[in-house]
C-alpha cells in the first residue's frame, strides 16, 4: 500500500482550524500563485517506510513553505536546515529555495507539527493539539526511524505528546538525546530561524552538533 493511501493528510481547504482555514483564505485572495494550503511532509524518494531521520518543525512560514509547498522551503532558517542536512549526509543536490531544484533527503523525512501557516508563527494550543492527527501517524509506519529531531519547544511538546508521553520527563533542552521506549532517540535543538541565530540563541555550529549526533546514532544503529 502507497504512503500516500497508509498516511492520512489533510484536504487542500482542510477547515479543521478555522482561524488557519481563514488565514489561508486571506493570502489566497493575495497571492493565488502560491501554494497557501496544509503544506505536506517532504520525504526521500523511497518513501516514508525508508526514513531513519525524522525532522520536526512548527509551522509553514507565510513567505517560506506556505509559498512554494515544501517545508522549509523559501525562508532562511531552510537555508540553514538544508546546508546541513548536505553536510552530514541527509541530502543529496543543491538546495535552490523552490521545490523543483535538485535537493532530494537521504533516509530523512521534514514535516510540521502544524501543517497551515498561522498568522505571526504562533499557532494556538488547539491548532497544535488539532493537527497532532496528522502528526502522529509519521511515527508509526517507518521501521527503520532512528532518531526524531524537534525544531523548538512547540515542535518537541507536540512529538512527546504524540508518543503519549509525558512532557516533564521528556523536557526540551537543546541538544538532549532521549530514548522512546521501544522506539528512536529524539533530540531536541532550538529551531533554525533567522531570530534565533540572529540573537544567538542558535549558532552554526550548535545546529551542527545536532545532526552531528543524529549522524552518530543512526550509523551505530547499522
Amino acid at each position: 500500500m502507497s504512503d500516500a493511501i497508509r498516511r492520512p493528510e489533510p484536504s487542500p481547504d482542510c477547515n479543521f482550524c478555522p482561524r488557519l482555514h481563514d488565514f489561508i483564505a486571506s493570502w489566497r485572495q493575495r497571492e493565488p500563485s502560491w501554494f497557501n494550503a496544509p503544506v505536506p511532509p517532504f520525504l526521500p524518494v523511497e518513501g516514508i517506510a525508508s526514513a531513519k531521520l525524522l525532522i520536526i518543525g512548527l509551522a509553514p512560514g507565510v513567505r517560506g513553505a506556505n509559498r512554494t509547498g515544501r517545508p522549509f522551503t523559501g525562508d532562511y532558517a531552510g537555508d540553514l536546515l538544508y546546508s546541513t542536512l548536505l553536510k552530514f549526509g541527509f541530502a543529496t543536490g543543491q538546495f535552490e529555495a523552490r521545490p523543483d531544484d535538485s535537493l532530494q533527503l537521504v533516509d530523512t523525512a521534514i514535516v510540521n507539527a502544524v501543517r497551515c501557516v498561522p498568522p505571526e508563527n504562533k499557532p494556538t494550543p488547539e491548532e497544535i493539539r488539532t493537527c497532532r492527527q496528522f502528526l502522529t501517524p509519521m511515527f508509526d509506519q517507518p521501521e527503520s526511524l532512528r532518531v526524531v529531531v524537534t525544531l523548538g519547544s512547540i515542535a518537541h511538546q507536540s512529538t512527546i505528546r504524540a508518543y503519549g508521553l509525558k512532557i516533564k520527563d521528556y523536557p526540551f533542552k537543546h541538544g538532549l538525546p532521549a530514548d522512546v521506549p521501544g522506539g528512536p532517540t529524539i533530540i531536541s535543538s532550538y529551531h533554525c530561524s533567522r531570530y534565533n541565530t540572529n540573537t544567538g540563541v542558535l549558532t552554526t555550529p550548535m545546529f551542527h552538533d545536532v545532526f552531528r549526533l543524529a549522524r552518530s546514532v543512526i550509523d551505530s544503529a547499522g
